[in-house]
């Protein structure tokens, strides 16, 4: 019935999608096993993609060729730039997503992607022979063999559903959870531990009173995540969000059902999302303040639910339905479903290579919450790297690496392989040492090239990165020669507060005076826009970060240069870290367990610290 597959992706989250249309769209045969079909890539929690740090990690994915912002702009219903105000190093592109859309426009582009097939079932265990994964095993007894496999298995593995002191099994409320696989890598020698993360109650839009909340509108100007020219929504036609608060009456009553709280009560064991807790450990963990903000999210054009982003709860439902019911605007909110913390499994990904191929086990991947993340996006790059690399070692190819220095999906990987993570990781732009090289808007200038060579951005993709690559260069170039009149320049640079000119000065120096917006400048300038000609406003975008932040851009690419230095002197796999007694007890322990393949990571392993690679050095130059 099956025919030998190169990759097998177990679970059609976001990590999983990603993971089968990288492989397959770089040529292997590719089979996707899920246990629900009708919940391919369903966005479990918030129906938003992008944000803080996160949008970034889309537009990577875009650029290398994955399918994550694609959908995302084509299921959007809002469209934000975050953090405008700072410098373009901190801004990130957030969509607000139809939840239904999302996940039907994924399946339709998986099933558009010659060598994916499809299974519904439950993998239960794994088909391992001399230390190399051969195959999974169904729930239906079915054994399928392939040379590589990709576990995604998301909050599935012994998944619990809590909600005040009731518990039962489930992956999603409504979904069972997955079981043998965990006891099985267990018995492979692979260490497993317990996390937890929850969701907010869904409410009947109908039953809100908007009159009482801030409204939230999205930008006028829509730029989305992917680079290729994806059809978008009109600024007009964006639903609105909303915005409102809780208080201390909201607080005192949340704080009748900590008795019942599993959290509280020692029922859940897993440690929960530090920077997205629930509303519980808020109103603990910050009993200074007398109110938190909830963002009011539509799930999409045609249904009138409603997400409490910022109100994840594992409270009795009544406790859920007083408190929230305080809140302004909510007076008369009704249910369509109570939130939910949920437990699962996952395994410390110290144990995985760069690759995100666990150690113990050849040919075998772990992408997302199975690591120990959490977010769609982090989840969705994970799936990326581990598709690529799970299809290049079915083929004896080279693997793919991303460094910190390329991309935030590399500080993402190099983070959980360094440093492991005992509770939900999320990735912040303060994680990423070189955030001014890592900014959204050039993503493809870094990544594109790479993803055409290893054969998964299209044609297409190189011919418009090349395409904008050359324009802002050319840009930049006239932009050095190009001589401003002061009859040309004085009108637009007195409009906004600035001095006048005196005599002719280029066009750059003026565009690098502070607050100086080369599209404006371009729209002031009649001789300037007709020597520029018809320049996109990203490219424009691009042409004026590229200039006014020239300074720091060379500054971090010499400080990565240093770094590259020390991630060239490659230390043995076999390497006994015992027989340094110089080195640090919990440096030879660190070492010995993560065996890192460089000097430059064995130098970002938690509990590594300066001296003990400096004795590293000393012994690597003998």
């Amino acid at each position: 019935m099956f025919k030998d597959y190169d990759v097998i992706v177990v679970g059609a989250g976001h990590a999983g999608c990603e993971a089968a249309a990288a492989a397959a769209n770089m040529g292997s045969k590719v089979l996707l096993i899920t246990m629900n079909m009708q919940t391919i890539a369903q966005m479990s929690c918030n129906p938003a993609m992008g944000g803080i740090a996160k949008g970034q990690i889309v537009r990577e994915i875009d650029a290398l060729g994955g399918y994550s912002g694609i959908v995302s702009d084509k299921s959007m219903i809002q469209f934000r730039m975050l953090n405008k105000s700072k410098g373009p190093g901190m801004w990130s592109p957030r969509t607000q997503n139809d939840r239904m859309l999302f996940a039907s426009t994924w399946r339709e582009m998986l099933e558009n992607t010659p060598n994916v097939d499809f299974w519904q079932d439950m993998v239960k265990g794994l088909i391992v022979s001399r230390g190399t994964i051969q195959g999974v095993v169904t729930g239906m007894g079915q054994e399928i063999h392939a040379k590589s496999v990709v576990l995604t298995n998301g909050t599935f593995l012994n998944g619990v559903i809590h909600i005040g002191e009731k518990q039962f099994g489930g992956g999603r409320i409504g979904e069972k959870g997955a079981t043998g696989i965990t006891e099985q890598l267990v018995e492979l020698g692979f260490e497993s531990a317990r996390l937890k993360t929850g969701t907010p109650p869904r409410i009947d839009g109908r039953s809100l009173d908007y009159t009482k909340m801030d409204i939230q509108e999205g930008d006028d100007e829509i730029v989305g995540f992917s680079y290729l020219p994806i059809e978008k929504i009109q600024p007009k036609e964006q639903r609105c969000c909303w915005i409102t608060y809780t208080s201390p009456e909201v607080h005192e009553i949340l704080k009748t059902g900590f008795e019942q709280s599993p959290m509280y009560q020692g029922r859940i064991k897993g440690s929960g999302p530090r920077y997205c807790p629930s509303i519980e450990d808020k109103i603990s963990r910050f009993a200074e303040r007398d109110r938190h903000q909830l963002f009011v999210e539509p799930e999409g054009w045609n249904t009138v639910e409603i997400y409490v982003n910022g109100f994840s709860t594992s409270l009795p439902e009544d406790v859920q339905f007083k408190a929230l019911s305080m809140v302004p605007g909510f007076e008369n909110c009704k249910f369509f479903r109570p939130g939910y913390a949920i437990e699962y499994d996952y395994f410390p990904p110290t144990q995985l290579k760069f690759t995100l191929e666990t150690k113990l086990i050849r040919n075998l991947f772990f992408a997302g919450q199975i690591n120990g993340t959490t977010g769609y996006e982090e989840a969705a790059c994970q799936g990326l790297m581990a598709g690529i690399n799970a299809h290049r070692n079915a083929h004896g190819q080279e693997p793919v690496i991303l460094q910190r220095s390329d991309a935030y999906i590399g500080v993402l990987i190099d983070d959980l392989i360094n440093k492991g993570t005992d509770e939900p990781y999320r990735m912040f732009t303060s994680r990423a040492e070189f955030r001014t090289l890592l900014r959204q808007d050039n993503a493809d200038l870094r990544l594109t090239g790479l993803g055409h060579q290893i054969g998964l951005a299209s044609d297409e993709r190189l011919a418009l990165m090349k395409e904008k690559e050359a324009a802002v260069s050319s840009i930049k170039s006239l932009l050095a020669d190009f001589p401003l009149e002061p009859a040309m320049a004085n009108q637009f640079l007195e409009d906004y507060d600035h001095t006048p000119l005196a005599e002719k000065t280029k066009a750059l120096k003026v565009l690098l005076r502070p607050g100086i917006g080369l599209k404006e400048m371009v729209t002031a300038v009649p001789q300037l826009a007709e020597a520029i000609g018809d320049a996109g406003a990203l490219v424009l975008e691009q042409v004026e970060i590229q200039a006014k932040y020239d300074v720091y851009i060379e500054k971090e690419r010499e400080l990565v240069k240093k770094m590259a230095a020390l991630e060239d002197l490659n230390i043995p796999e076999s390497f006994n870290y015992d027989k340094l007694t110089a080195l640090s007890t919990e440096a030879r322990q660190k070492l010995n367990k993560i065996k890192p393949r460089t000097l430059g990571q064995a130098s970002r392993i938690s509990g590594v610290n300066p001296s003990d690679v400096q004795i590293l050095m000393v012994y690597m130059g003998r």
